[in-house]
């Protein structure tokens, strides 16, 4: 598993603000319909969770792609840094522990990456939801901030629904 780097953190987090900023309705129009509004950031938020699970992941074809994901977005993240900047990437600290999924929970990341790949492919209107959330997702899961402590209690409902889906292993 790769870990990410300043750089890694700074995209993952641009991503997010970026999605906020295009999410954000105004103040009245939120107080008016909260439902409709929070609604359009489900995907996004759906995606960010696989995301982070994808990261967790420790081989495979998944694994793979979340990883050379990450590696790419800490080295556009780091290059951005020195550049744009003037900073100096490294590695970001990662204080936090990871709880690794099981064969099971690694099922039901099997079964989640075929149902984003579905409503990737499928839904023209949240595809870029769905592709920014998973890119999110990735470079934030195994941060040591707020987004990678999330890590763990989703790694724990993975692992628990396949343990009750595929039966106890």
């Amino acid at each position: 598993m790769n870990y990410v780097t300043f750089g890694g953190v700074t995209v993952g987090i641009c991503i997010l603000l970026a999605t906020l900023v295009k999410w954000w309705p105004g103040l009245k129009a939120l107080q008016k319909n909260p439902q409709q509004h929070a609604g359009r950031l489900l995907p996004f938020l759906l995606a960010w969770a696989y995301g982070v699970l994808a990261i967790l992941t420790v081989g495979g074809i998944v694994g793979w792609i979340a990883d050379t994901a990450l590696w790419i977005t800490n080295w556009l993240g780091d290059a951005a840094l020195v550049w744009g900047v003037g900073g100096t990437p490294g590695q970001h600290g990662t204080g936090a522990r990871y709880l690794p999924l099981t064969a099971a929970g690694n099922g039901v990341v099997l079964i989640l990456t075929v149902a984003m790949a579905v409503a990737r492919k499928k839904s023209s209107r949240y595809g870029s939801d769905l592709t920014m959330g998973m890119w999110c997702g990735i470079s934030l899961g195994t941060s040591a901030g707020i987004a990678g402590f999330a890590a763990v209690p989703l790694a724990q409902a993975a692992n628990w629904l396949g343990m009750h889906a595929y039966g106890a292993f």
